[in-house]
C-alpha cells in the first residue's frame, strides 16, 4: 500500500482545496489500477467433452488468429458456473482517512489505496457479474433436416484502462471443437464484435480458452468469461435448437498475466496444504484404515504436501515448466489463490480425467470408481463429476489412491518410503500418473543407475558447470548431495517426477 497527503498550500484555501480533493481522489485511482496486457494461460491436452470427434472446419479468421506457441486442447464437464455476484461499483473505492490537523487547520486527507491482489478481485467479481446479464447468441446454417449449429458462441469481459468502461467481446469457436495445437494452423474463430481486436492465446475448453483483446492499440484486460457447455445427448441426436436451448454456460476466468499476483501464489499454496491437511483430518475422524501399512491410519500414510504437490502438477504442463520453471507453478498456484475451490473444476484431459486431480470415470470403471470401491471407510461422494470436481472429495480420493498403489509395491520401497515418505513420494506419485508399471520400471531404472533408495534425498543445488541433463533423482554419497539423470523410460513419466521433486519443498 501506499499513501498521498494533500495539505493545504501557502495561499490555497480550505474549501478550494476541498473542491480538489474528488478531482485527486480519481486521479488517483485511475493509477492504482495495475496495467499489463493480458497474455497466453495454462495448456493442457485435448477432449471434446461432448463426444463429438474432433475436426478442423473453415471458418473466416477475425483478427490474426495466432496460436501460442506452448498451448494445448481441452474440454470440460457439466459443473457449476463459477464467480460471486459483484457489487455495483465498476472500480474498487480507496479508502478515505481523516488525519489530525496539519498546522493552519486544514485536515489532512490520507487515501489508502487498495492493495492489487484486492482490486483483482474486484474486477473479477464485476467483470463475471456482467456476464451473468449477457445473452450467448446461436447461429444456426441450413434449413429442415439440413439445420445446424454454426459453432460455439463464447462471451468476455473486458476492461478498458483508457477509456475507463467495460465491454463485451462476442466471438464464436468451431463446434465440433478442433484438435488444436500450437505452432500449427491457428485456431478458426469469429469475433462478432465491431471496433476491438482479438487473438487467440491457447486452449479450446471452458478451463483454458483464451484469447487476448485490444482496441485502437490498447490492451484489453480479460476478467471474466461466459462459455456454454452442450448435452452430449442432444448433439448425438443432432437436436440443435434443444442443444442451444439447455447449454449450460460456464462463466469462469481462465489464466491471465493480469491476474499473477504474488498474494495469490501464496494464498494458492496455503489453501492447497489446507485443503489437504482437512482431507487427512476428515480420513482420521472417519477410522479409514491404510492398505499398505495394516494397523495405521490412511491418514498417516500420506503426508499433506505429497497431496498438494499433486493438486499442482497434474495442473502444471510438462512444456511450460521446461519453459518456465518456478513460474509455470507460480501461475498455477495463482489460480488457486484466485479462484480456490473453483480453480480448475473444468479441466479435461485426453484420457477424460476430471478436476483439480484428474481422476478418470471410464463409463463408471475408471480409477475414481476404483478408488470409491475400495476405500469405502473414506465416505467418497459416488457420483463421478461431483466427486472429482470437489477438491477435498478429490483430495481424499487421491490419499486413498497413493496408498492403494503403495499396497502394490515390493516391501523394500514401502520400508524406504515409511522412512522418508516425502522423497520416496517418487514411487506413488509415478504411480498415480501412469500406474503400477511404471513403478517397476522406475525401480529398475535406479538399479541400473546404482542409485539406492536409502541414497535419493530432496533436491539440492544444480553443481555449477554441471553437464547433467534432468529429469534427475538426487542422491547423497561421499561427495554430497548430487543430481543423477534418470534414463529414459517413459518421457512424461519422468518428467512428472522432476516436477514433484521441483515443487515438494515449497509446499512443505
Amino acid at each position: 500500500m501506499f499513501f498521498l497527503s494533500i495539505v493545504r498550500t501557502a495561499t490555497g484555501t480550505p474549501h478550494a482545496m476541498q473542491q480538489r480533493i474528488p478531482t485527486l481522489l480519481s486521479l488517483l485511482l485511475c493509477l492504482c489500477i495495475a496495467g499489463c496486457a493480458t497474455t497466453e494461460g495454462v495448456s493442457e491436452p485435448s477432449l471434446d467433452e461432448e463426444g463429438e470427434s474432433p475436426l478442423v472446419i473453415e471458418m473466416p479468421v477475425v483478427g490474426t488468429g495466432e496460436a501460442a506457441a506452448d498451448a494445448q486442447d481441452e474440454a470440460e464437464p457439466d459443473v457449476a458456473a463459477a464467480g460471486e455476484e459483484a457489487e455495483d461499483d465498476e472500480r474498487p473505492a480507496p479508502t478515505v482517512l481523516m488525519a489530525p490537523r496539519v498546522p493552519g487547520g486544514l485536515p489532512e486527507v490520507v487515501v489508502e489505496a487498495r492493495a492489487r491482489h484486492e482490486q483483482i478481485r474486484d474486477l473479477v467479481r464485476e467483470g463475471q457479474s456482467r456476464l451473468r446479464a449477457i445473452d450467448l447468441e446461436y447461429v444456426f446454417t441450413g434449413k429442415g433436416r439440413s439445420e445446424v449449429l454454426r459453432g460455439r458462441p463464447v462471451a468476455f469481459s473486458l476492461w478498458s484502462e483508457k477509456a475507463g468502461e467495460w465491454i463485451t467481446a462476442h466471438l464464436e469457436i468451431p463446434r465440433p471443437p478442433v484438435r488444436w495445437r500450437p505452432g500449427r494452423n491457428p485456431l478458426p474463430f469469429r469475433l462478432l464484435t465491431p471496433g476491438i481486436e482479438a487473438r487467440h492465446v491457447k486452449g479450446t475448453g471452458a478451463e483454458r480458452l483464451m484469447f487476448s483483446f485490444s482496441r485502437d492499440g490498447e490492451p484489453l484486460k480479460v476478467y471474466g468469461r461466459k462459455f456454454p457447455v452442450f448435452d452430449s445427448t442432444l448433439l448425438k441426436r443432432k437436436q440443435w435448437r434443444a442443444v442451444a436451448a439447455t447449454a449450460r454456460p460456464l462463466i469462469y476466468l481462465p489464466f491471465t498475466a493480469d491476474t499473477l499476483d504474488p498474494r495469490f501464489v501464496t494464498g494458492g499454496r496455503e489453501f492447497l496444504m489446507e485443503t489437504a491437511r482437512k482431507a487427512g483430518q476428515e480420513l482420521r475422524a472417519a477410522s479409514a484404515p491404510s492398505r499398505a501399512f495394516p494397523g495405521q491410519w490412511l491418514a498417516d500414510v500420506i503426508p499433506a504436501e505429497v497431496i498438494a504437490t499433486l493438486a499442482v502438477i497434474e495442473q502444471t504442463d510438462p512444456a511450460d515448466y521446461r519453459r518456465d520453471g518456478q513460474e509455470a507453478f507460480d501461475q498455477v498456484l495463482s489460480q488457486y489463490g484466485l479462484k480456490r475451490e473453483e480453480a480448475y473444476r473444468h479441466s479435461v484431459s485426453s484420457a477424460a480425467a476430471l478436476g483439480a486431480m484428474q481422476f478418470t470415470n471410464r463409463r463408471g470403471n475408471g480409477t475414481y470408481a476404483m478408488v470409491v470401491r475400495r476405500c469405502p471407510q473414506a465416505r467418497l461422494d459416488p457420483d463421478f463429476e461431483r466427486g472429482a470436481t470437489n477438491l477435498l472429495n478429490a483430495m481424499k480420493a487421491a490419499i486413498c489412491l497413493l496408498d492403494i498403489e503403495l499396497a502394490q509395491m515390493p516391501s523394500e520401497i514401502r520400508q524406504a518410503y515409511r522412512a522418508d515418505p516425502a522423497v520416496l513420494g517418487i514411487f506413488p506419485v509415478a504411480a498415480y500418473n501412469g500406474g503400477p508399471r511404471n513403478v517397476a520400471k522406475l525401480s529398475r531404472v535406479l538399479k541400473r543407475m546404482k542409485v539406492g533408495l536409502d541414497e535419493l534425498r530432496r533436491v539440492g543445488e544444480m553443481p555449477p558447470d554441471t553437464s547433467i541433463d534432468c529429469p534427475c533423482v538426487w542422491r547423497e554419497d561421499a561427495t554430497g548431495v548430487r543430481p543423477v539423470a534418470i534414463p529414459r523410460y517413459n518421457n512424461e513419466n519422468r518428467w512428472y517426477i522432476e516436477k514433484y521433486q521441483s515443487i515438494l519443498g515449497s509446499l512443505e
